[in-house]
């Protein structure tokens, strides 16, 4: 009988790379993939620690488990990524949930496979934190789940200490992986028929800085250089390492997807400060007026926070107003959550819960009316699209637009990895309806 596994994935793009990667370690050890988690042999949270509610979510979830593992002793229970590592968090899980069989960090996952078989040696739990050497391992084999998408690591670890962030304390100081080995897992992909290529680091565009041999624009222009048909996008990117360099390749390489994801969180010069976000309103505006030369149909998307502590009526109003001044074509918005270890969860003034319930509706009804109104744009136009997979209650394939649109449209053939051209006839919010031509 096949031994079957479960992942149980938190948080943002980052954490799914690392469950495919936690996915080809355990296929190495002979699992399967099972969606039923009551018939796993073992199951892995790999959890996420940046807001309160994916921390309170994985906390549920591992409770959960504990009549399941009452009935099946034979079954392994791991938990790992940016929860765990947090200092004394993994010895409060095992205290809290003495039934997990191995917890480690997001350091060492790739040492996981020598922790599931030191378990079957012994009945006490392996616990395993280790701290950041400064090392990238680049023996991963990933076992990928989001074909015709491919996820691609360029850095890890964070220099920039947002006072809101706890990333820095829990991923390490950045550090780059050299262009020839991203350059040559790209080429990997593209010939093994992935056709969008996510390249991903808590700061991209700040590749480089951590011992890499060429900057990010430099690193773009590479891999657009690659022969094939397909996309790259890449996430996050920090506004104060933006650069004129950045747009003009964006602008020349129809491989480099016209969409920027650039998190301004503000709009108010106080508060970005006390965020440490080393750029003002003004410099913000001045990287989307770039942008938008080189670039004047670019897709711009942003992270927002309301309640930051001590953020006043006018904080919050400059951030609505920099928000119309941009006209983002999307934006993730978020109530502030203090984490413990960061600067800002030890400041003062800490907003109000009711006050800052009522910022984050009014944002949200402007970003949306944002939203629906950069949809409406794309009605009577043809756009290309990746066919990304196949909706059953939609009863359509789906796919994006390079701009991040996602599209539905009806086909009678299979079309999953294929680019095909859409028609739109309607826009739905953040989602377009069209027919294929």
């Amino acid at each position: 009988m096949d031994k079957l596994y479960h992942i149980v994935t938190y948080g943002c793009q980052m954490n799914v790379h690392e469950s495919e990667k936690i996915a080809g370690i355990l296929s190495e050890l002979g699992y399967s993939s099972t969606e039923d988690m009551e018939r796993a042999d073992i199951v892995v949270f790999n959890t996420c620690c940046i807001r309160e509610n994916a921390e309170n979510h994985a906390y549920g979830n591992i409770g959960m488990l504990k009549k399941l593992k009452a009935r099946n002793k034979n079954m392994l229970i791991a938990v790992g990524g940016c929860l765990t590592q947090q200092i004394n968090k993994a010895d409060d899980l095992h205290e809290k949930f003495p039934y997990v069989d191995i917890i480690f960090g997001t350091h060492n996952l790739n040492k996981l496979k020598e922790y599931i078989l030191a378990k079957r040696l012994q009945k006490k739990a392996v616990i395993k934190i280790e701290e950041c050497d400064g090392r990238i391992d680049e023996g991963d084999k990933p076992l990928r789940t989001s074909y015709p998408n491919a996820w691609v690591n360029i850095t890890y670890g964070c220099n920039n200490f947002c006072t809101y962030c706890i990333v820095p304390y829990v991923r390490g100081r950045e550090r780059s992986r050299k262009s020839q080995d991203i350059i040559a897992e790209v080429k990997e992909l593209v010939a093994d028929g992935y056709k969008e290529i996510t390249l991903l680091g808590q700061n991209v565009n700040s590749y480089g800085n951590g011992g890499a041999d060429i900057p990010f624009y430099e690193l773009l222009e590479k891999l657009a250089a690659i022969e094939g048909k397909f996309r790259i996008r890449f996430m996050t990117s920090h506004p104060k390492d933006f650069s004129e360099e950045l747009a003009k390749v964006m602008a020349g390489n129809s491989k480099i997807c016209n969409c920027l994801h650039l998190p301004v969180q503000s709009g108010s010069d106080s508060i970005l400060k006390a965020m440490n976000r080393r750029y003002s309103s003004e410099d913000y505006l001045k990287k989307v007026e770039i942008l938008k030369k080189y670039i004047p149909d670019c897709a711009i998307t942003t992270d927002l926070i309301v309640g930051f502590p001590g953020e006043s009526e006018k904080d919050f109003e400059d951030t609505l107003e920099l928000v119309k001044k941009v006209d983002f074509a999307s934006a993730f918005t978020f109530v502030y959550s203090p984490r413990e270890g960061t600067k800002a969860a030890e400041m003062p003034e800490q907003v109000d819960g009711e006050i800052s319930k009522r910022r984050i509706m009014k944002l949200i009804e402007l970003v949306n009316s944002q939203t629906r109104a950069h949809s409406a744009l794309f009605v009577g136009k043809q756009v290309e699209v990746l066919c990304e997979g196949y909706d059953e209650k939609r009863n359509a394939y789906m796919g994006r637009s390079e701009h991040g649109r996602m599209v539905y449209f009806g086909c009678s053939e299979n079309k999953i990895g294929e680019f095909v051209t859409v028609k739109i006839n309607e826009a739905n919010g953040i989602s377009l309806i069209g027919e294929i031509i």
